[in-house]
């Protein structure tokens, strides 16, 4: 299902998830949807492989982790989160390749914030899922050093729209 795209999230230098500059990362890019929904793509190689063909679970959880986290942006594009819990549920594998990441904050407080989010496969069906508790700071309490440097735009075209698969839930 095509979604309109609002806008495209800063990326970092570094980042294992989102770094442009990582020889080692998923140079993730994330776009904000229509709905409040984040989008997180992602194009895993072999060397983020665990069984062969097979993208490893941890760098699945990473990519719901960093995805849910980032989704709070949308509501608020000064928040930073800091994860304090992450459940992860996996049901199907995902094949080495581009990895769609679907999130949204489900609670929004002062201090805290919840999101669930979902790996889709091409035809809907959730591979992967999580939700997690994410805790507000501000980036200086979060690094040590001058961020500014490494945050910046996503200078990589910003496309109209996108397809999403739809769920297989949303489809009953």
């Amino acid at each position: 299902m095509k979604r309109p795209v609002r806008a495209s999230q800063n990326v970092s230098r570094m980042c294992l998830v989102c770094g442009v500059d990582n020889a080692f990362g998923l140079r993730g890019r994330f776009l904000e949807l229509d709905g409040e929904e984040l989008l997180g793509i992602f194009e895993p190689r072999q060397e983020h492989q665990g069984y062969p063909g097979r993208v490893h679970g941890g760098m699945l959880s990473t990519m719901l982790d960093e995805t849910v986290g980032r989704a709070i942006n949308i509501l608020d594009a000064t928040a930073w989160g800091v994860t304090v819990e992450l459940d992860v549920r996996y049901r199907k594998p995902v094949p080495l390749g581009e990895v769609r990441v679907l999130a949204r904050i489900t609670r929004n407080s002062s201090r805290l914030f919840e999101g669930t989010g979902e790996i889709l496969l091409p035809d809907g069906t959730v591979a992967v899922e999580a939700s997690g508790t994410y805790l507000k700071m501000p980036i200086e309490r979060i690094v040590d050093e001058d961020f500014s440097d490494q945050w910046l735009a996503d200078d990589r075209p910003l496309p109209d729209s996108v397809d999403v698969p739809m769920p297989e839930s949303a489809r009953r």
